[in-house]
């Protein structure tokens, strides 16, 4: 009787606990507003997780199986890792790890040996691997990340085996996404990580001036918004390529001592631990091991995957509406521009690429109307197109746009538009530049160089990593660092630093994303010949000052040093360097 009573009080949690987690996850993952849905589903769940830890026996017995304790705990995964895209706090990212590598290790969606086949099982157990992957990615852990993709490889092909009734198409190209994404991201491993790291970050030479550095005005990254929309990207469920490396960008690189020598406990020397019995037991307070308290909070960052440009706009509208005072938003836009699509000819298409470029050299205001960002299929006609002037409105609040696109420079139109706060743009070439074809299996160049900017120059004269030795990438590396101390130098003692450069120097994040654009800038400017150079570069509005141009001997020297290091420089055209 106590056994029944156990069980009844079991699924009657279970039941409440998965109403409430289906009203979170409804919840837009974007906002500053009061969030009362996660505490109370959190609650319900540990309530759960905690009564069949210590009913565990009495569950059994009365038929308890392994996979439900496994839902249970991806489920919690599920709430962390929701958490974490709501809030960008790392340590619900850590959490989610934590469960999911739990369910891993004990093997809870397998079932036992011999036992017959289940399809519902074997689509939670798919539905578990995806997630654990795209956690694993998000993290960094590259050795998971193999480990995860063998294993769902093999239980995909294992499913079309058992279940040929059933299409598993979907799956397969889950699959491919995963292969081409891991591809991507992992095309020179053992370098520095992507997020922000005071030890590869931060400059000694440079950091006084940097602690001394004030300006009339000082603005702190608070939000950040940042969608994609290309034909065919590189992109794994609901992530793409570009938004990934942006993501990372603008968070601090966790530093706990737990997370730099973890393993992963079940494979060390090829010697699995046995978790065959039906334990709940997960320490859910290792992630407090895992984060370093004395870093900064993460800006908080809204992804949106391909968005209609009205929810594009609400998005946006909803966060510069709950963006606390001196602070400033960035606004990442990836997407091709209109002409991409249209049926013009080549030479058509070229003219509309030099006209933005064309009007600022003039100083000619252009009609711009027809210039814009594509968020949708195509033939779809203007509901989906995202013009210069959708975002005027919002220059009421500071902010900083990121534009990559063929379209990017009719953005130039929102410099001097502003309705009250100058913005900082940031634009990208209206096309990319390689040393030979490039199949575009990397992600956009721009947002390759404002992520992973040696990479980017790598990509750029067509050197991969089996081409370079780890030690010739770290000198590579030590160069662009000693570039970046000396260009923040410059750009903090300068008498001719625009306000709306300065107001943001003193922010990690944008600072790093500046840099990088005179980076990018520099090495695009002195590979391109310069009769039609123009539509291969970067745009800044406003102008930083000229000492950090791309001819001025401070950016142009590093720049003729790494070509050198690398043995490209014929690939490059130098002023008297």
């Amino acid at each position: 009787m106590a056994e029944d009573t156990v069980a009844r009080t079991f699924r009657a949690l279970v039941e409440s606990s998965e109403k409430k987690f289906a009203r979170v996850r409804d919840v837009p993952p974007y906002g500053r507003g009061p969030n009362h849905y996660f505490p109370k589903v959190f609650k319900a769940f540990m309530k759960l997780w905690k009564f069949q830890q210590e009913n565990r026996s009495k569950l059994v017995e009365s038929g308890l199986q392994r996979w439900e304790i496994g839902e249970i705990a991806s489920r919690i995964g599920q709430l962390y890792f929701g958490q974490y895209m709501r809030t960008s706090e790392l340590r619900f990212l850590l959490e989610s790890y934590i469960f999911y590598e739990a369910i891993l290790n004990r093997g809870y969606f397998q079932g036992s040996e011999g036992s017959p086949k289940n399809l519902g099982l074997r689509y939670k157990e798919l539905r578990f691997y995806a997630r654990f992957l795209l956690v694993s990615l998000l993290l960094d852990r590259v050795e998971m990340v193999r480990i995860l993709m063998k294993r769902f490889t093999v239980l995909v092909d294992d499913c079309k085996a058992n279940f040929r009734d059933t299409n598993f198409k979907e799956w397969r190209l889950v699959v491919q996404e995963i292969e081409r994404f891991t591809i991507a991201v992992t095309a020179f491993t053992d370098v520095r990580p992507l997020r922000y790291c005071a030890i590869f970050d931060s400059y000694e030479s440079s950091l006084r001036y940097v602690a001394r550095f004030h300006a009339r005005k000082v603005l702190k990254l608070q939000d950040a918004l940042l969608t994609s929309y290309h034909r065919n990207e590189v992109k794994f469920t609901e992530l793409t390529l570009d938004t990934f490396r942006m993501l990372q960008c603008l968070e601090w690189e966790p530093s706990g001592s737990l997370y730099q020598n973890r393993q992963v406990e079940s494979h060390q020397n090829g010697v699995a631990k046995d978790y065959s019995g039906t334990s709940g037991l997960i320490d859910i307070n290792l992630a407090a091991d895992l984060t370093d308290p004395t870093l900064p909070p993460n800006p908080r960052k809204a992804l949106l995957y391909r968005p209609s440009v009205t929810h594009l706009i609400a998005a946006i509208a909803t966060i510069c509406e709950d963006l606390p005072p001196d602070s400033i938003m960035l606004i990442y836009l990836s997407a091709s521009g209109k002409v991409a699509h249209s049926n013009i000819s080549q030479m058509e298409s070229s003219r509309y690429s030099r006209n933005p470029t064309a009007a600022n050299q003039n100083g000619d205001s252009v009609d711009t109307s027809e210039d814009c960002l594509w968020f949708g299929p195509k033939g779809k006609g203007g509901s989906n197109n995202l013009y210069p002037g959708d975002l005027i409105p919002f220059t009421r609040r500071p902010l900083f746009l990121v534009i990559d696109s063929d379209s990017s420079h009719a953005f130039k139109v929102l410099h001097d538009a502003e309705r009250g706060e100058p913005a900082a743009l940031l634009l990208s070439p209206l096309r990319p530049a390689f040393k030979q074809p490039n199949d575009f299996e990397n992600g956009s160049q721009f947002t390759y160089f404002l992520s992973v900017p040696l990479q980017a120059f790598c990509q750029l004269v067509g050197l991969s990593s089996s081409d370079i030795e780890m030690d010739v990438y770290s000198k590579a590396e030590s160069i662009i660092s000693t570039a970046f101390a000396e260009w923040e130098v410059i750009l903090c003692t300068s008498t001719s630093l625009d306000l709306v450069w300065a107001q943001v120097l003193s922010d990690p994040f944008l600072r790093r994303l500046i840099l990088r654009f005179i980076f990018c800038r520099s090495v695009l400017s002195a590979f391109c010949h310069r009769e039609d150079r123009d539509q291969y570069l970067p745009v800044c509005l406003p102008h930083l000052p000229s000492s950090v141009t791309s001819d001025s001997k401070s950016v142009q020297s590093y720049i003729f040093r790494l070509a050198n290091h690398f043995c490209v420089a014929d690939f490059f055209h130098f002023n008297n360097t």
